[in-house]
């Protein structure tokens, strides 16, 4: 079969057919990659063929360059890199010479490829005249095709290449996509190329907007392209003015006034919907910029400084216009929209929300009268935005200003949850749910707790969209009322003895249970009924402990009954909603287990026994096994000595997850079990402890595991150190010269992602040393630790000495200090206790949390006594 054949097969309608062809081609790319990508090349330049088989050959070209995963990438790029350069130059003429094909798809498909090349090559210092040629296509008077294909190249080469890389060309490639942006240019489809294009490069051109003539053009191009005849160069437009507002907030003030404020305003109202919605796109990117401005000020308030940016508050300006669009926008609703498509009163109601959050007060009075106007009104679209306005506002403006309001709107809100159209039940949940979430204060137990929860648990046999916000409001309900009526009791970790929910947890809880019975998920309405029932036991009161109990029961028997029933799954959709309910089992029951602590003993056997079966049948679910083995831990938490029964037949399962290098979250969970492990043994635990650092150690060694989890492995060490205190001594050597390697890696200021790695990596490494130290202080052993004491307090000295520090870090670094000072009581390290840069440190008058202070008091006492 010749390569058109199989490329055409492989858009065939017949699935068989479709699956062969894409085989076919796989093993060529494999067999002989240099002919195969040459013959797909020809295919896609060959203008005699059929554009659907064109389409093919640059797709396939196109994946054979490009992957979503790093370490396929590494390989694709390396084996083109490798490629005979003869071969390489043949492949590129083919698709240079293809962006001005007489068929602009075939362009597109050309353009797709070139970035594709660029994208492996140019971070190489390969293809360095790529940019000039592309450039010299737009420069010479091309056909419209070709420069169509060839703004679309250099769109996608912006697109997925670091801006460094292109910076120094940045000033040719905005004087072309201008040109072609520009309303002198006669065709649309120029002009939507140019502004995609031009969309994709305005990362990289940061200088050419520091400079206000450019910037000034730039920006009436743009302004101008929003009134164009072709409504996707309007949409286009407006897509660049989000972007713009996104990287360049502080440059606007001056086009804010001369002509944005009024070109999106318009363009809210605008007739096609794909316009109006990147219009609010753009009010909502002002916001979301506001809200992190006013969160900025606030902090360098609180620490006597001035902030870096201030904001221009362009939306409390622009209040009195924007808001009554929006409000207008919010009636906009569709009869029958679905839940995942995104419409103009959605993006209405989004916009909405972060408009109180960035002029807080400033929007009540605005929005008030709408709601008034409406709540009661006969057309539904009215009633549903005047409650969608009302939730929209909850959180921004000062909760004394929304308290009467809101007191005045729950009853009502109440009765509404027996409206007669879904839309408005709805949101009418979902408001109820916010006012629960944000302001607690205003639900009266013995005035609103009856018709709330009768509502609420009445439209749990409603509509799936209705249920999830009913759940949610039942969740935010019992979190948010045991944090307000927080009593002594729960204050000091004890459980109270009733609570203003005490007398529906029984109803509600059944209610909840009734919901999870479905066999369907619709809108992830049973997952949300299982959280509910989670906050619910979370929370419960000892008069409802019973309801705990009997839940646990049905749970655990849900479970035996789905471990029983597993042979008979059939298909893809029947496991992944196997796998869905055992992780919500699981989810309740590790709360109940936390809930109970010891008290979970008598179905301890039960637990297990379940849990160990699913573990074996979950295969290599790694979310079945995360939350399987979640359980364990906390079983482990809550037991303690008394769990030593189960651990014998549990690590056959534990070794195999932390070897599963390639599976980060999982091996993370494994690790973190091993501590559970050791903390809950103690020094029962000495006999794991060889294993346990063995396969701990071997998995630092590893080039796959993802370096995050090797964190967790060594604040891990600091876990086992602690609970078998001397027993650590044969390790003590090892852990210690692995502690010091790792304290060694140094943060680079350009990189901040390594910067915020080496953070998180101090943190790991300071808890193993706390682990450690702690472990052997007031023992015969202790001695044992003075060779690294002069390594220890070097790395406590470079993390405190960290401007960017975290007060988790901080707290940790005094306490280690303070942990050292008392192993050596005598004096054996008092000539590094007296650094000064101890003293100072121990004295330090910077804000911090009373929990730190409280530790770094103790750090100075036990200095003083040591030396």
């Amino acid at each position: 079969m010749n390569a058109t054949e199989l490329l055409a097969n492989t858009l065939s309608p017949d699935a068989t057919t479709r699956q062969t062809a894409t085989e076919k081609l796989e093993n060529a790319s494999r067999e002989n990659y240099p002919e195969y990508m040459l013959t797909l090349s020809s295919v896609l330049a060959d203008e005699g063929s059929q554009i659907h088989v064109r389409n093919a050959a640059g797709l396939a070209l196109k994946n054979a360059l490009s992957a979503r995963e790093s370490a396929r990438q590494t390989e694709y790029s390396n084996r083109w890199l490798n490629l005979n350069l003869d071969v390489k130059t043949k492949i590129k003429q083919h698709s240079l010479m293809t962006l001005g094909s007489t068929s602009a798809k075939a362009g597109t498909f050309a353009a797709q490829v070139v970035a594709a090349i660029a994208a492996v090559e140019l971070p190489q210092g390969q293809w360095n005249d790529l940019i000039e040629v592309l450039l010299g296509f737009i420069n010479n008077q091309p056909t419209v095709n070709l420069k169509i294909a060839t703004l679309q190249a250099i769109g996608f080469i912006c697109e997925s290449i670091k801006p460094d890389i292109l910076a120094l060309r940045s000033n040719e490639i905005l004087t072309a996509v201008i040109q072609g942006a520009r309303k002198e240019e006669t065709s649309p489809e120029v002009q939507l190329a140019a502004i995609h294009a031009l969309f994709n490069s305005l990362e990289f051109i940061r200088d050419n907007f520091d400079r206000e003539g450019e910037r000034n053009y730039i920006m009436q191009v743009v302004c101008e392209a929003t009134q164009n005849q072709s409504v996707s160069v309007q949409i286009g437009a407006f897509e660049c003015l989000v972007r713009i507002m996104d990287l360049y907030y502080d440059k606007m003030a001056l086009y804010m006034e001369q002509a944005l404020f009024g070109l999106t305003v318009v363009g809210m109202k605008h007739p096609d919907e794909r316009v109006a919605l990147q219009a609010v796109e753009f009010w909502s990117t002002v916001c979301e910029e506001e809200v992190e401005l006013a969160l900025e000020l606030q902090e360098a308030l609180e620490y006597g400084e001035v902030p870096e940016r201030e904001s221009r508050t362009f939306a409390k300006t622009a209040l009195q216009e924007i808001a009554p669009v929006l409000l207008l926008l919010l009636t906009k609703q569709e009869e029958d929209a679905d839940d995942d498509e995104w419409n103009v009163s959605m993006a209405a109601g989004t916009c909405l929300t972060l408009l109180a959050g960035a002029v807080a007060d400033a929007i009540v009075p605005v929005v008030i009268p709408f709601i008034e106007a409406h709540i009661k009104s006969e057309d539904w679209h009215h009633r549903e935005a005047a409650v969608m306005t009302f939730g929209s506002i909850l959180e921004g403006p000062d909760p004394v200003v929304l308290t009467p309001l809101a007191e005045q709107a729950l009853p009502l809100l109440i009765n509404m949850m027996a409206d007669t159209n879904i839309h408005v039940k709805d949101t009418t949940a979902w408001t109820l749910g916010r006012i629960c979430d944000v302001l607690i204060s205003v639900i009266k137990p013995d005035v609103h707790l009856h018709p709330l929860i009768s509502a609420l648990v009445n439209g749990l046999q409603d509509n799936p969209r209705i249920v999830v916000n009913c759940c949610w409001a039942l969740m935010n309900l019992s979190d948010q009322l045991s944090i307000y009526l927080e009593g002594e009791e729960e204050a000091e970790g004890q459980i109270p003895s009733t609570g203003p929910l005490s007398p529906y947890y029984e109803g509600v809880v059944q209610a909840l249970l009734h919901v999870t019975e479905s066999s369907s998920n619709e809108s992830n309405y049973r997952t949300a009924a299982y959280e509910a029932i989670t906050s619910f036991l979370t929370h419960a009161p000892k008069d409802v402990l019973g309801v705990v109990e009997t839940t646990t029961v049905t749970i655990l028997q849900r479970m035996e009954h789905l471990l029983s029933v597993q042979n008979q799954i059939v298909g893809v959709d029947d496991r992944n909603n196997w796998n869905e309910l055992q992780s919500n089992f699981c989810s309740v029951i590790i709360c109940v287990v936390r809930k109970l602590g010891n008290g979970i003993q008598p179905l301890a056997d039960r637990i297990m026994t379940a849990v160990l079966q699913l573990i074996q049948s979950s295969g290599k679910t790694s979310t079945v096994l995360e939350d399987a083995f979640l359980v364990v831990g906390s079983l482990a938490s809550a037991l303690e000595t008394q769990f030593s029964p189960y651990i014998s037949a549990f690590l056959p399962f534990l070794y195999p997850a932390l070897k599963a290098h390639e599976d980060t979250q999982l091996c993370t969970v494994a690790v973190g079990i091993i501590g559970d492990i050791s903390r809950a043994l103690g020094d029962q635990s000495a006999q794991y402890a060889g294993p346990f650092m063995t396969v701990l150690l071997e998995n630092l060694q590893s080039d796959v595991l993802n370096r995050n989890v090797k964190i967790v492995i060594l604040s891990c060490f600091g876990d086992i150190a602690l609970a078998i205190g001397p027993g650590f001594e044969p390790y003590l050597q090892t852990t210690m010269n692995v502690l010091q390697q790792a304290g060694a890696v140094q943060p680079d200021p350009l990189d901040y992602d390594l910067m915020d790695y080496v953070s998180q990596l101090r943190e790991g490494i300071i808890e193993a040393y706390t682990g450690v130290v702690t472990g052997f202080k007031n023992t015969p052993k202790a001695q044992l630790l003075l060779p690294y004491a002069s390594s220890i307090l070097d790395l406590t000295q470079r993390c405190l000495a960290d401007d960017e520090k975290t007060e988790s870090l901080a707290k940790l670094c005094y306490g280690l200090i303070g942990d050292l000072a008392d192993a050596f009581p005598n004096g054996e390290i008092k000539q590094l206790l007296l650094q000064s840069w101890i003293a100072s440190e121990l004295k330090a008058k910077h804000r911090m949390s009373a929990d730190a202070k409280k530790t770094m008091r103790w750090a100075r006492d036990m200095v003083k006594r040591a030396t």
